[in-house]
């Protein structure tokens, strides 16, 4: 590689780890002024490591601004404990109140979001909105409830194989302990800020759910709120506890002032997705692959050499299964092998196989949100087979071809004298557009058509061509 080629590789290198490395912070909202004010966080879509690192500088952000309150606004299918327990202890930690408040209209906290719904110490929903289903199942597929590290919350799960009674029984166990702390959790959180811990405890063990209204009921929530200003209002003069501390709120027509993700947030919020992620990797890979191919070219292998690097370090903030990426890499290196050691398809089919198989096991679909779509694999694998089958033509047109060099075609060839010769003499002639030495047995005038008949080394034995015989191409 060039002096060039390494100064780009060291730069794109010195970009992700500064990204990887960057403390988390959030946008300055607009001018701070000494007036009181409520912030507000927005946590949308998925729960994941973007997510708990968001929620984490705004908490810090709207805290050292003087915030009298802050306002955590769900819509939420849920996403990764460890995401979750994060923005969780961050609630708790907080010096000021947080309010948890799904909205607007439609929105829900399932899943994981019932959690950090229950760890505020003021909780309201909006009308048409739910909450619930917070039951912790598996990642992997192997059995009911997921290990503590790295677990997702989806709605439902389904048992694991009860064929071997010893492993049932270690599933059992395994099961019986995530879903033990699972419940211990909310219901911690529930007798904390005295809400109803038999429903949270439900929707952990049956994946219960609730509308506002119903939560509202319940004493799941403490109130149902239209709107912001409505949530404010009625959060007014109520007390809340904050640590050791009970705290009186005084918020009723203070101003909302918006807390959004810095670009770190976003950008870790784009290449975590999982669909983002996948295509990020591909196209690291195949750069790469290009570069081999094409040495000296570089764009296609700083491209890819960015990409792959981005790429995997969006995958160490997910929930991977290192055996779908096994399969990815195995899937891949078949498909190369096909290109260099021709098998009639069998090794391209087993690429492509095995590469959509990885794919798709290649993130833990279980988590809401954290799954590849099937259409982008689908789209890959076409391409991958159309590819396979141009090979496979190719490979098939070049075993039918006749040879182009060697003893018997130069024997077909015919050309032209491009001087005379005398009988028995030696002289030049243009054979299938190259000047050969050749001697010919007759006498022939310059122009005569000749055709091989003989070779000797780099002498070629030549005879007057028949009538329609011409120069070989």
């Amino acid at each position: 590689m060039s002096r060039r080629g390494w100064f780009v590789w060291s730069g794109a290198l010195c970009a992700v780890l500064a990204l990887a490395w960057t403390p988390p912070t959030v946008e300055a909202p607009a001018a701070a002024s000494d007036a009181a004010f409520v912030a507000r966080i927005e946590l949308i879509g998925p729960i994941g490591p973007a997510a708990a690192e968001y929620v984490h500088g705004a908490i810090q952000h709207a805290t050292d601004d003087g915030a009298k309150a802050i306002v955590l606004q769900l819509d939420t299918p849920g996403g990764l404990i460890e995401s979750m327990r994060d923005i969780v202890a961050d609630i708790l930690a907080a010096k000021v109140p947080v309010i948890g408040y799904v909205g607007p209209a439609g929105a829900r906290a399932a899943s994981a979001g019932t959690y950090i719904l229950y760890a505020c110490p003021l909780a309201a929903m909006a009308p048409g909105t739910h909450l619930g289903a917070a039951t912790p199942v598996d990642l992997g597929g192997g059995t009911p409830m997921p290990s503590p590290f790295g677990n997702g919350f989806p709605a439902s799960s389904k048992s694991a194989d009860k064929s071997a009674p010893g492993n049932n029984a270690v599933s059992d166990a395994e099961a019986n302990k995530v879903l033990n702390d699972a419940i211990a959790m909310i219901r911690s959180l529930a007798q904390l800020h005295g809400r109803n811990a038999v429903w949270a405890e439900q929707a952990v063990r049956g994946a219960a759910t609730l509308t506002a209204n119903e939560a509202a009921a319940q004493h799941v929530i403490d109130f149902v709120a239209a709107d912001p200003s409505s949530l404010l209002a009625q959060a007014d003069g109520r007390t809340v506890k904050i640590g050791e501390q009970s705290v009186t709120l005084a918020l009723r027509d203070l101003p909302l002032r918006d807390y959004p993700p810095n670009w770190r947030a976003r950008f870790l919020g784009i290449i975590t997705n999982p669909t983002i992620a996948y295509v990020l990797l591909l196209a690291g890979i195949y750069g790469l692959i290009i570069e081999a191919f094409h040495p000296g070219s570089f764009f296609p292998g700083v491209t890819g050499g960015i990409c792959l690097l981005i790429g995997l370090y969006a995958l160490q903030l997910l929930p991977v299964s290192y055996a779908g990426l096994i399969l990815m890499a195995l899937g891949v290196a078949l498909l190369l092998a096909e290109a260099f050691v021709p098998t009639a398809g069998v090794l391209g089919v087993g690429g492509v196989i095995a590469f959509v198989l990885g794919s798709i096991m290649l993130f833990r679909t279980d988590v809401p949100g954290y799954s590849v779509n099937l259409g982008v694999i689908l789209g890959i694998a076409c391409c991958a087979i159309i590819m396979l089958g141009l090979l496979l033509r190719l490979v098939m047109r070049a075993r039918r071809a006749r040879a182009f060099n060697g003893e018997e075609q130069m024997l077909q060839n015919t050309g032209e004298l491009l001087q005379a010769v005398a009988a028995g003499g030696q002289g030049w002639a243009r054979i299938g557009g190259e000047r050969w030495r050749v001697q010919c047995e007759a006498a022939l005038p310059a122009g005569a058509p000749v055709r091989v008949v003989s070779r000797h080394g780099l002498l070629l034995q030549v005879t007057a061509a028949r009538a329609g015989e011409g120069e070989s191409s």
